[in-house]
């Protein structure tokens, strides 16, 4: 047992490919990629850098000392100088090329760029399979038809793939929002200490075409087509809260997913999967707690949180850059990636085994039927005859009184009881089999499910 701290994200939550992405090891090891490619680019443009300390560099991308860099830092009190001092020490000929022309953010925002990147692909692909695993389902259960509840209150049946559809619809726009932004990811590149460029227009004797040759080489040299075409010393920090706030979408989709799993496996209607030897509860040996559920909603309401953060971080940087921004980034981005592979990694067990039962569901059905079915009883008798404000009013006092002994009584729903027996209304129908059939009442669901799950299975997941 350790006496130091652990975040919960790497000791229970986070997958182990998203805690590599923001491990030490791999950030490092992405500023020394950033300082090869820098080295190279300014090697093609005609600095006189020798493939000799190319090579060097090349052979020692992954020779990495932090124990030594951090020696280096307690002296230097700077990380950034104490790891171009340790990568020096492992490529003594190219010592008096790394860096060349860079400031810190160079290596830091850049690196921080691709880690957001990398992360973000992670998520894409595993918001992919949530979708995907709602989609079988909603496929499966969008005949079956349950209590549609609005205000907490029974109000007209849907089914219940017609209510995954939901959730399907909530993670498919965040997914669309992940896709976009995707798609608009750039690297800071090479500008220099204040966005200006000044160090490499000075390195080139003055050469703009060469300055900006540079700054496009070493973007796609590590893989990337685009930079921002302005910068200060840093990229704009507004691009992290876009990040956040996609992040953040993410997190209350699968809220709102587990809160109604929580409500359902409440009323016994759906339920999450549960181990054959899982504990709910200490105490109560009975209890199926919504364990996962309860948990994606505490990691949710975290994420939910952060870009405020990042938006105070935006707009609260002076000038061409202040410092402040640096620690707090350092958590709260790494932090959103985590959280967001946190609740997907448990939304996939949850969406991959959701446990349903009909008796239930359509004990709650049966029970709100008759009130939801007055309408077309009224109909009913009135196309045979019946006066239609008189069976109105019967219907009232009728759903009236059984309203009354469900809540006073504790009793059951006995509208239909009353109405069959009522002497007006057995003049006017005779039979309600049809009338009180649950599939007459879920309206266009099952259609609705299956065009829209078609939809989102070709043009997301195929």
């Amino acid at each position: 047992m350790s006496n130091i701290y652990e975040n919960p994200f790497s000791s229970r939550y986070a997958s182990p490919e998203m805690m590599d992405i923001f491990s030490e090891q791999h950030r490092i090891g992405l500023w020394r990629r950033l300082w090869l490619a820098l080295a190279q680019s300014e090697k093609e443009l005609g600095l006189e850098i020798s493939d000799t300390q190319i090579n060097e560099m090349q052979a020692n991308l992954e020779n990495i000392d932090l124990e030594r860099a951090k020696k280096y830092e307690d002296e230097l009190r700077h990380d950034v100088m104490a790891h171009i001092h340790a990568f020096g020490d492992c490529c003594p000929t190219a010592r008096p090329i790394i860096h060349l022309g860079a400031t810190s953010c160079f290596v830091t925002d850049n690196s921080e760029l691709i880690q957001m990147h990398e992360a973000l692909t992670i998520i894409i692909e595993k918001i992919k399979i949530v979708i995907k695993n709602l989609c079988i389902f909603a496929k499966e259960y969008k005949n079956l038809p349950c209590l549609g509840l609005t205000h907490g209150q029974a109000a007209q049946l849907t089914t219940v793939g017609k209510r995954a559809t939901l959730y399907i619809q909530d993670l498919t726009l965040d997914l669309e929002n992940l896709l976009s932004l995707n798609e608009k990811f750039k690297l800071r590149g090479a500008k220099g200490t204040t966005g200006t460029q000044a160090s490499f227009l000075s390195l080139f004797d003055g050469d703009l075409k060469k300055v900006k040759e540079l700054d496009s080489l070493v973007a796609k040299k590590m893989g990337f087509e685009k930079v921002f075409p302005i910068t200060s010393q840093t990229y704009t920090r507004k691009f992290d809260y876009f990040v956040l706030s996609a992040l953040s979408g993410i997190a209350q989709s699968a809220s709102k997913f587990a809160t109604d799993m929580r409500l359902m496996q409440s009323r016994k209607e759906w339920e999450e999967p549960f181990g054959k030897n899982q504990v709910g509860s200490s105490a109560m040996a009975y209890k199926r707690n919504p364990m996962m559920s309860e948990r994606i909603c505490a990691i949710s309401r975290y994420l939910i949180s952060l870009p405020v953060n990042s938006a105070i971080t935006a707009s609260s940087q002076w000038f061409e850059r202040t410092l402040d921004d640096s620690a707090n980034r350092r958590i709260v981005n790494s932090q959103a990636f985590l959280a967001a592979d946190s609740i997907l990694k448990i939304m996939e067990k949850i969406t991959a085994g959701i446990v349903v039962y009909p008796k239930i569901i359509a004990n709650y059905v049966n029970e709100e039927l008759p009130f939801i079915a007055s309408e077309n009883l009224l109909m009913a008798a009135v196309k045979n005859g019946a006066d239609r404000q008189t069976a109105h009013e019967i219907i009232r006092k009728h759903s009236m009184d059984a309203a009354l002994n469900v809540k006073e009584n504790g009793g059951s729903n006995d509208f239909l009881e009353r109405i069959t027996s009522d002497k007006y209304f057995s003049k006017y129908i005779k039979e309600y089999t049809e009338i009180l059939d649950p599939s007459k009442y879920i309206g266009c669901s099952p259609s609705q499910t299956e065009e829209y799950v078609d939809y989102v299975e070709t043009r997301f997941l195929n």
